[in-house]
């Protein structure tokens, strides 16, 4: 089907941008792996997109994963350029950049496995990790198998030796505590989406292997807490490079994690 998205909407930016590791270009396009559902997207005009499902999947899942029904130019348009010139050439950089919606069980695997690894050795291991559980979800135009995201009990039925295979290194026993606790329903991940922010952080710190900054990728990127504000070493130096007397975030309150995604994409890209 075609769509037409007249906000903000760049699938390179997005698929680079650091919160989603199953986004990856395809010939004229891009594959997205969402659990077990698969799309392949390509732009065909200037506010044009190809989707490869149908209008009912479109309108009941893809529309909210691409986040749609948030205006990211009128949040853009916040940003005073003379009182906030870095992050204002930040969103001009990365504008086109949503937080999609995604699932808070995959991210919290996916950001446990991304401790201390680049990017494309996280896409690596959780390809991996998708492919030895081995339940097929699509494939692209060009006929590659893509797999979907294991659940909680198909992870919990591996054995560590399994997991060491997918290049997890320490990772490994953080994902297999996960997942049986998961499994178990000793953890209920969607009851925590009644939980306040506080709540919700002070839950996931409990978790084996997971520390602030997994925590925080886990609230903005897995619960779509907008105002989640992750640290890595690339928000860490803006914000001691450009930020001595302290980033803005009551000015940008309820959307700090939409801010962190521009700074970060323009830190990592520029600096």
């Amino acid at each position: 089907m075609r769509v037409t998205i007249s906000d903000d909407f760049d699938l390179l930016k997005i698929a680079d941008s650091g919160q989603c590791f199953r986004f990856n270009a395809c010939g004229e396009g891009y594959t997205v792996m969402a659990g077990d559902k698969y799309l392949f997207i390509k732009q065909v005009g200037e506010n044009e997109y190809d989707l490869s499902c149908g209008e009912e999947e479109y309108e009941n899942f893809w529309k909210e994963y691409f986040d749609l029904g948030l205006n990211y130019s009128e949040l853009r348009g916040r940003i005073d350029p003379e009182e906030d010139p870095y992050l204002f050439a930040a969103a001009e950089y990365g504008k086109g950049i949503r937080i999609l919606k995604q699932d808070p069980w995959e991210m919290l695997i996916s950001f446990i496995i991304s401790q201390r690894k680049n990017i494309p050795a996280i896409k690596a291991s959780i390809e991996k990790l998708c492919a030895k559980v081995g339940r097929e979800a699509g494939r692209t135009p060009e006929g590659e198998v893509l797999y979907a995201f294991p659940t909680a009990a198909e992870i919990a039925a591996l054995s560590m030796e399994d997991l060491s295979a997918c290049s997890l290194g320490y990772r490994d026993k953080y994902v297999m505590k996960a997942a049986q606790d998961v499994a178990s329903g000793y953890v209920n991940l969607d009851s925590w989406k009644n939980l306040d922010d506080a709540g919700l952080m002070e839950r996931l710190l409990e978790l084996f292997g997971v520390g602030v900054k997994v925590a925080n990728c886990e609230i903005l990127f897995g619960y779509h807490r907008l105002d989640a504000f992750p640290r890595d070493v690339w928000i860490n130096r803006v914000l001691e490079q450009e930020y001595a007397d302290g980033f803005r975030f009551e000015k940008y309150k309820p959307y700090n994690g939409i801010m962190q995604q521009y700074l970060f994409f323009y830190s990592r890209t520029t600096m």
